[in-house]
């Protein structure tokens, strides 16, 4: 890994002359180390996209459209309203709660559910998420009634702090005949209780041109369920925050972890249009990280912060091997975790302890250590990944438009100078010339910032890898939200910022559906003219 301060070249070549004629076509993979020189001819190396071995991507997709049945789905009547649990209303919430065994599981395969609750009976509806005519959620299955149970209380464990749920499973569900996607399964309880309980089906055969991935590490972090998150204790103890959660737990609140606001206004948009993708967690990034390589661009949704080594290496040899990446959030791959079994099974514990000496791992293997990937022991800033560095938070801030003559602006009526209110928020990224950032990185979007009490700017990146790949970040946690408007048939332009934001959306996830982005759209290096510099912030905002 380069050191702090060095920027790591990307292209020894002029951008737009590695791109002639068939430059752009498919050929040969080509496997690098990270960001390293570019292997075999001058050219841009290519790379073969569809079915994958655990090698990578292997064979192209069939001529048939690929994303017929997600479109078929689509059409079917949805559930408006009826799907959803309300807002502000613990006394609903905590009526019932529960947690099944697994983030999720391949098509067909079963899941147990331990749920809890003082009523009478309840019962379970399972809503697949989507577009669905607007609607947002489909009913796939509903249970028959079960009988009523109040489990036993949360167990503590004080020595790292981890609140669990030590529930028996009351009810085996088998998801054969559900369609892959995204799910909330609602609790209801006969005495008016209602909680949701998240999962994915996965389709692990699936080579879809976009993988979108559920940031279950991150929700978990922040779930204080029983008392203790990663970051607090809700009791109010002097024990302090947890150093180890567990997913054998209900999420706080409504059961939703951070799927609204964050993912779910992306999947409605991806579906409504019709794309080829799948889905999966970011357990399954972890369990799994080759099959990243099935896919022509992994998508990092809103707050993706909370990642363990084969998580991060998994994304950086699918980038080497081809695959794009998508950051469409802020203060990703931030926390370096552990991921270890529980009773239920594997990957079941988190385990983050924030400061090295605390970690029992750092005496044998300081490269575990769950501190901050940028800090030592680790020292590996976000940035050699992503393009652009989490700085601070909250913020609240305008998006400032400066590089629109570009395939990413087309259609969307955006200019240079234009902003976009408000879309800087609640957390931000920007390029920090002083850690290791792509040689090629350019910068769309330059947005003036203040975060306590510092000045500072926002970023929106994109930089191509030496296979072809390439990666876009977003840096706020405010993008996803806009794109859960219905803006049929208004003008994309600066005065109607949802209409603008989803045309560039569009325009990104098509660039990188169709293959290795960074080959076809190679990043035109900007930081020069737009006064980024080492040390051009000179006092960053604590983060």
């Amino acid at each position: 890994m380069a050191s702090v301060g060095q920027t790591l070249p990307v292209t020894g070549i002029s951008r737009r002359t590695a791109l002639t004629g068939a430059a752009a076509a498919v050929g040969a993979v080509v496997v690098g180390g990270a960001l390293g020189a570019r292997a075999g001819s001058a050219d841009r190396p290519t790379v073969v996209l569809g079915g994958a071995d655990a090698a990578g991507p292997t064979s192209t997709p069939p001529a048939a459209d690929p994303a017929q049945w997600l479109i078929d789905e689509n059409a079917k009547p949805g559930a408006p309203g009826g799907w959803l649990v309300p807002d502000e209303a613990p006394q609903v919430w905590n009526r019932i709660r529960g947690y099944a065994t697994a983030t999720s599981v391949n098509r067909g395969e079963g899941i147990d559910l331990r749920v809890s609750t003082q009523a009478p009976e309840w019962r379970v509806e399972a809503y697949r998420t989507g577009w669905y005519q607007g609607a947002g959620g489909r009913l796939v299955w509903q249970s028959e009634t079960q009988p009523g149970e109040r489990q036993d209380p949360a167990v503590l464990d004080a020595s790292v702090g981890t609140w669990t749920a030590p529930w028996r499973t009351n009810l085996s569900v088998s998801t054969d005949g559900w369609p892959p996607g995204m799910y909330l399964l609602k609790l209801v309880s006969s005495d008016g209780g209602q909680s949701w309980v998240p999962m994915v089906v996965r389709d692990d055969t699936s080579t879809a041109a976009l993988l979108v991935q559920s940031s279950v590490t991150t929700w978990q972090a922040y779930n204080s369920w029983g008392g203790k998150s990663l970051y607090a204790d809700e009791r109010g103890g002097n024990a302090g925050r947890a150093d180890v959660v567990t997913f054998d737990r209900p999420y706080y609140r409504k059961g939703s972890g951070e799927f609204f606001g964050r993912e779910f206004e992306l999947v409605r948009f991806v579906e409504k249009h019709g794309m080829d993708v799948t889905y999966w967690t970011d357990v399954d990034l972890h369990a799994t990280p080759e099959r990243v390589r099935s896919h022509r661009a992994l998508l990092s949704l809103g707050h993706d912060e909370y990642y363990s080594t084969p998580m991060r290496r998994g994304l950086e040899a699918a980038r080497d091997a081809g695959t794009n990446l998508v950051f469409l959030g802020a203060n990703a791959v931030f926390r370096k975790i552990r991921l270890e079994p529980s009773e239920t099974g594997p990957f079941r514990k988190e385990v983050n302890y924030r400061d090295a000496s605390r970690d029992p791992i750092t005496r044998t293997d300081p490269s575990e250590a769950t501190v901050s990937w940028r800090s030592a022991p680790v020292n590996e800033p976000e940035s050699s990944l992503i393009g652009n560095l989490y700085e601070s938070n909250p913020v609240q801030a305008d998006m400032v438009v400066v590089n629109t003559e570009n395939w990413l602006f087309e259609g969307s009526g955006l200019r240079n100078g234009d902003v976009l209110p408000g879309l800087v928020a609640n957390e931000y990224d920007r390029v920090t010339p002083e850690r290791p950032t792509p040689e090629s990185i350019e910068v769309f979007c330059h947005s003036p910032v203040v975060c306590r009490g510092k000045r500072s700017f926002a970023d929106v990146t994109w930089y191509d890898a030496p296979s072809g790949a390439g990666v876009f970040a977003v840096g706020t946690f405010e993008w996803i939200k806009r794109l859960g408007d219905d803006v049929a048939g208004r003008a994309p332009s600066a005065a109607d910022p949802p209409a603008a934001i989803q045309a560039v959306t569009k325009n990104l996830l098509d660039a990188v559906a169709a293959g290795p982005a960074g080959a076809a759209h190679p990043a035109e290096r900007n930081l020069e003219q737009l006064g980024i510099r080492p040390g051009y912030v000179p006092d960053p905002p604590p983060t």
